[in-house]
């Protein structure tokens, strides 16, 4: 299987999260296909479409809302956008595009920001968020989503019965996203990653097609769509798992720490996270970032601990980080749900609303954090943006998840090609929207990447898909 995936991956092309498209759609042409006039495409194309789909044109204000992203540098540029109400709409529209050899994009949240997401010009923009359906099966084993769903909704609905399963990281991001690259979150020490949840899925293909798919139905296509599925389909519909939610309630910590105490910060993380041996119960993320509550002239060390259980269970946890003296605690004791805001990724936080300026995102894979060079890291980070303070609302983020649930999954088993990882870095240049500040964004996230790499002993780079820049090599992103 996974020679097929290489030999795939190379016709199709490298994609990214939350897009889905013809073969090789982000390959730039020499010539633009003619598009249809608006009205032969609401002639041919909308009497085909159901009641509850919708076409927008540029000019429509629905039309801006629906193609606005998050990181407004990534820009695809679509002459229509269709918002499908079923999944038969969505099979019809990718054959009209295919009839016309027009690339398209299929959108849930955007949030993507892989650069070559941008190649995609006069597209066709088929928007998923009418895809909303939450169906909890009688028996309280699996849940039927729609392929619109986003990790907000989802928890919330599952946390009203009692039930929880994976989900990323943040409220506004689109499940089905996130889940066909891997999905990160804060259950997978006991669920594993979204992938792993994944029973079945109702997929159109590159031609129309409609295909089930699951471990005894089209089964390579199964492996293939868990862990590189940007690259094979459209996701309309999928079952699955959910489980009896850990606890009612969760702990939370927010340490802030100073530039001197970087170094037992990031010894305490390594004995933390073990090697990947870290408790199912136990999530903690760092940030490099700016907070002018602390200063306004020098970046921080933001450590979160998330404990599945009570405070007092939390403790032995929380209590190293203590002992190291930060400058700012705050504690939280909260349900699921609402640890999204605890953690600042909620619906209506700052890191959710679009657009936030320009960004892009270099992944890097890590086993332990190689603290001299952790230190090296906040330096250039601290140096750049006092060279250039327009890039002041950059980040680093450092992400670790238990691996319990996560390293019991066979690694053959499905295209998820970072089963090893223990530690997810993300480097996230960002800058203004009106100043063109990419170049100068791409040479520091390489030289951040490069810096990173030095420390790992040799290790092969691990790119985390779904949040490629788009000049990794495919190893890197799928082994």
């Amino acid at each position: 299987m996974a020679a097929m995936l290489q030999t795939l991956l190379v016709v199709l092309g490298f994609l990214s999260i939350n897009s889905f498209a013809i073969p090789a759609p982000f390959l730039p042409r020499d010539v633009s296909p003619a598009l249809p006039s608006q009205r032969s495409l609401q002639a041919e194309i909308g009497r085909s479409l159901s009641k509850k789909a919708a076409l927008y044109f540029p000019g429509q204000p629905e039309f801006k809302n629906l193609t606005t992203r998050w990181a407004d540098n990534i820009n695809p540029t679509f002459f229509v956008t269709v918002e499908v109400g079923t999944e038969d709409d969505v099979a019809t529209t990718v054959k009209f595009a295919r009839k016309y050899n027009i690339d398209f994009l299929a959108i849930n949240r955007a949030h993507g920001t892989t650069k070559t997401l941008s190649n995609v010009k006069n597209g066709i923009q088929i928007n998923l968020r009418q895809l909303q359906e939450i169906t909890i099966a009688p028996d309280g084993n699996t849940a039927t989503l729609g392929g619109g769903v986003f990790n907000d909704n989802v928890v919330n609905a599952l946390h009203a019965k009692g039930k929880s399963s994976g989900s990323g990281a943040a409220g506004c991001v689109g499940l089905m996203g996130a889940g066909l690259g891997g999905g990160y979150g804060r259950y997978e020490g006991f669920y594993g990653l979204v992938l792993d949840n994944i029973v079945d899925m109702n997929v159109i293909l590159a031609d129309g097609t409609k295909k089930f798919v699951s471990a005894t139905s089209n089964p390579d296509l199964y492996w293939a769509m868990r862990g590189a599925g940007h690259n094979f389909g459209i996701v309309t519909k999928l079952t699955y798992k959910i489980h009896d939610e850990v606890s009612p309630t969760w702990y939370t910590t927010t340490m802030i720490f100073k530039q001197d105490k970087l170094e037992p910060v990031f010894n305490q993380l390594n004995k933390l996270i073990g090697n990947g041996t870290m408790p199912a119960r136990v999530i903690n993320y760092a940030l490099f970032a700016y907070n002018n509550n602390i200063s306004t002239t020098e970046p921080v060390i933001t450590v979160n601990i998330f404990y599945i259980g009570s405070a007092q269970d939390a403790k032995p946890y929380v209590k190293p980080f203590l002992d190291i003296k930060p400058v700012s605690v705050q504690n939280f004791t909260t349900s699921y749900p609402d640890v999204f805001y605890a953690a600042g990724t909620g619906l209506n936080d700052f890191v959710c609303k679009e657009p936030t300026g320009s960004a892009y995102l270099y992944p890097m894979g890590l086993l332990t954090y190689n603290v001299p060079v952790m230190g090296k890291l906040f330096q250039l980070y601290a140096d750049k943006i006092k060279k250039n303070p327009q890039f002041k609302d950059s980040n680093v983020m450092l992400e670790g998840y238990s691996l319990e649930a996560v390293k019991a999954v066979d690694p053959a088993s499905t295209a998820f090609a970072h089963r090893d990882d223990n530690i997810l870095l993300g480097f996230l240049p960002k800058w203004p929207l009106n100043l063109d500040l990419s170049r100068e964004a791409e040479e520091w996230a390489v030289q951040a990447r490069n810096l990173v790499q030095s420390g790992t002993n040799g290790r092969p780079l691990s790119a985390y898909v779904n949040y490629a820049h788009g000049d990794e090599p495919l190893e890197a992103i799928y082994g």
